[in-house]
C-alpha cells in the first residue's frame, strides 16, 4: 500500500479501513494548498480501534522485551530509510522549516524509537529490603521479602499536538509499546498524515495487528470517543490546558491514568550581572521563540523578566535579533520563520497583538502581517514595558510573540516568575552560577534552563500547576506508561 493510500484510510486492527464519514482536506500552511485528505472516523470506528487494542493487549504485554525492542528498532530503521519523504510531508502539513522538519521532527522520532528499543530492555523489577514482622494475631514472627514490579497499564489513547507531527507521537507511542501497552493514536486534525507514515513503518517492522491503531478526524467527537471508551486504561495528551481539563474530567469518571503536557508561559529571568557574551546568549535563547515552530511550542521563553540594569540592552538586542530573521517559504534554505498552522490560529495570534497595544504595551518590532502572497504568517513581534497583569503576559499566545517585563531585584523577579497559572519550563540567565541555581530552585516549574534553552532528553519532562500531570522522557516515560505491582513472600 502506498503512503498516499494509507493516508486516506484509518489504521485499525492491522488493516487500512475506509472512513465511514468521508475525508477532510489537510492544507499546507505556507501555501494554503491541499497536502492530502485525512479520514474522518465515526464513533463506531473509534470503538473498533479501542476493541482491537484491547484484544491485542494480552499477547503483546506478554511478548518478550527483546522482541518489542527489535520491532521498535526496525521501525526506526524504516523511518531512517524513508527520512527524506517523511520530512517533506511533515514540512508540507506543519509548515516547519526544512531544518526543523528534518532534525527536530523526523530526526527526533527516529532517536526516540531507538531510545525506547533500548528502554524495552530496562529492568522492571526493584528488590526491596526484607522486613521482619513480629508475631501477632496473623501469625508467627517472620521475614517478608518484596519486589516492586512495573507492569503495562493496558490500552493507551495518545492524543498528539499539531506543532510536531513526528516527535510528539513518537514520544508517546514508542515508550508505551516498549512497556507492553497497546495504543490508539488520535493525531491533531491539522497535520495527521505523518502519523499514518509512522503506522506504516511499525507495520513493516512487524508490530502485531491491533497493537497500534490510528484514528483521525476534524470533529472533536473523534478525540472524545477515544478518551471516553470503556476499554481505555490511560490517556496521554499534549495540547492546551483547556482541553486537558476536559479530558481530566472524563478520565476521573473512569479512574483512567493520565499523562498530560499542557500549556506554558515560560518565564525567562535575565539578571544584570551578565557580561556582553552572556547577554548575547540570552538574546539568542529567547529569540528561539520567534523561529522555533514559529513560536508554536509550549516550552518557549515567551515571558521575559529583565532586571532594570540590563532591560534596555536586552530589549534592543531582541529587537535587532527579531528584525533580522527571514520570514517566508519554509522550503527555502535561508528561511528562519515559517507560518503558523492555520488561518484561524494566525487570527488568534494577531488578536493578542492588538490586545497588547490596547493594554499599553510598547510595540518594539513586528506586529504586522508579513508581505507573503499566501500562507498563514505572523511577523516576529516584541512588546516592551509590559506589566505582569496584562493578558498578553499571563496567557499563552502560541506564536512568535515575546513580551518583556522589568523588575528591580532578585526577590521581585522570582515572585513575578511564579505569578503564573503555568509552570512547564522557565529559564534563568545570570553571570553568577550560585545565583542562577539558587533562583532556579525557587521557581515553580517542572524544568529550568540555566543559561540555555537546550534540554537533556533523559531529564524528566512535565509541568507544575496547569502545565500538566506526570513526567515523561527518558526512563521517566517508561515509568509513566506502567503500573507498579508489589510482590511479597515469606523469606
Amino acid at each position: 500500500m502506498s503512503g498516499r493510500e494509507a493516508a486516506e484510510r484509518l489504521f485499525i486492527g492491522g488493516e487500512w479501513i475506509e472512513p465511514e464519514l468521508g475525508h477532510y482536506a489537510v492544507r499546507n500552511p505556507a501555501t494554503e494548498e491541499v497536502v492530502g485528505r485525512a479520514p474522518e472516523a465515526s464513533p463506531a470506528q473509534v470503538a473498533a480501534a479501542v476493541a482491537a487494542a484491547r484484544d491485542a493487549f494480552e499477547s503483546w504485554s506478554r511478548t518478550a522485551p527483546e522482541e518489542r525492542a527489535s520491532i521498535l528498532d526496525r521501525a526506526a530503521e524504516v523511518m531512517r530509510r524513508e527520512f527524506t519523504g517523511y520530512a517533506a510531508l511533515a514540512q508540507a502539513e506543519s509548515g516547519a522549516t526544512t531544518g526543523t522538519a528534518r532534525a527536530m521532527q523526523v530526526g527526533v522520532a527516529v532517536a526516540r524509537f531507538k531510545r525506547y528499543a533500548r528502554g524495552a530492555l530496562e529492568p522492571v523489577e526493584t528488590g526491596l529490603p526484607p522486613q521482619i514482622n513480629e508475631a501477632g494475631p496473623f501469625g508467627k514472627a517472620g521475614v517478608l521479602g518484596a519486589l516492586a514490579v512495573r507492569r503495562p497499564v493496558g490500552v493507551v489513547t495518545c492524543i498528539t499536538s499539531y506543532n510536531n507531527p513526528w516527535a510528539n507521537p513518537a514520544g508517546k507511542v514508542a515508550p508505551a509499546l516498549a512497556m507492553g501497552n497497546t495504543v490508539v493514536v488520535k493525531p491533531a486534525p491539522q497535520d495527521p498524515l505523518s502519523v499514518f507514515r509512522m503506522a506504516e513503518a511499525l507495520a513493516e517492522a512487524g508490530v502485531p495487528p491491533g497493537v497500534v491503531n490510528v484514528v483521525t478526524g476534524a470533529r472533536p467527537e473523534v478525540g472524545e470517543a477515544a478518551v471516553a471508551a470503556d476499554g481505555v486504561d490511560m490517556v496521554s495528551f499534549t495540547g492546551s490546558t483547556a482541553v486537558g481539563q476536559r479530558i481530566a474530567q472524563e478520565c476521573g469518571r473512569g479512574m483512567k491514568r493520565q499523562l498530560m503536557e499542557l500549556g506554558g508561559k515560560g518565564a525567562a529571568l535575565v539578571f544584570d550581572d551578565l557580561d556582553d557574551q552572556g547577554l548575547a546568549a540570552a538574546v539568542a535563547g529567547i529569540g528561539t521563540t520567534f523561529s522555533f515552530y514559529s513560536g508554536q511550542i509550549c516550552t518557549a521563553p515567551t515571558r521575559v523578566l529583565a532586571q532594570r540594569g540590563v532591560y534596555e540592552r536586552l530589549v534592543d538586542g531582541l529587537a535587532r535579533y527579531a528584525s533580522a530573521l527571514k520570514v517566508g517559504d519554509p522550503t527555502r534554505p535561508d528561511t528562519v520563520v515559517g507560518p503558523v498552522i492555520s488561518a484561524a490560529h494566525r487570527d488568534r495570534v494577531e488578536s493578542y497583538v492588538e490586545l497588547a497595544a490596547k493594554e499599553g504595551a510598547r510595540l518594539v518590532t513586528g506586529g504586522e502581517r508579513p508581505g507573503c502572497e499566501r500562507g498563514f504568517y505572523v511577523a516576529p513581534t516584541l512588546f516592551a514595558d509590559c506589566t505582569h497583569t496584562m493578558r498578553v503576559v499571563r496567557e499563552e499566545i502560541f506564536g512568535p510573540v515575546v513580551v518583556v517585563v522589568p523588575f528591580d531585584d532578585e526577590e521581585e523577579g522570582i515572585a513575578l516568575a511564579n505569578d503564573s497559572d503555568y509552570g512547564l519550563l522557565d529559564y534563568v540567565w545570570s553571570g553568577d552560577a550560585a545565583r542562577a541555581f539558587r533562583v532556579a530552585g525557587r521557581l515553580r516549574a517542572g524544568g529550568v534552563g540555566i543559561n540555555t534553552v537546550g534540554r537533556n532528553m533523559e531529564a524528566p519532562f512535565g509541568g507544575f500547576k496547569r502545565s500538566g500531570v506526570g513526567r515523561d522522557v527518558g526512563s521517566y516515560a517508561l515509568h509513566a506508561y506502567s503500573e507498579l505491582q508489589s510482590l511479597v513472600w515469606p523469606g
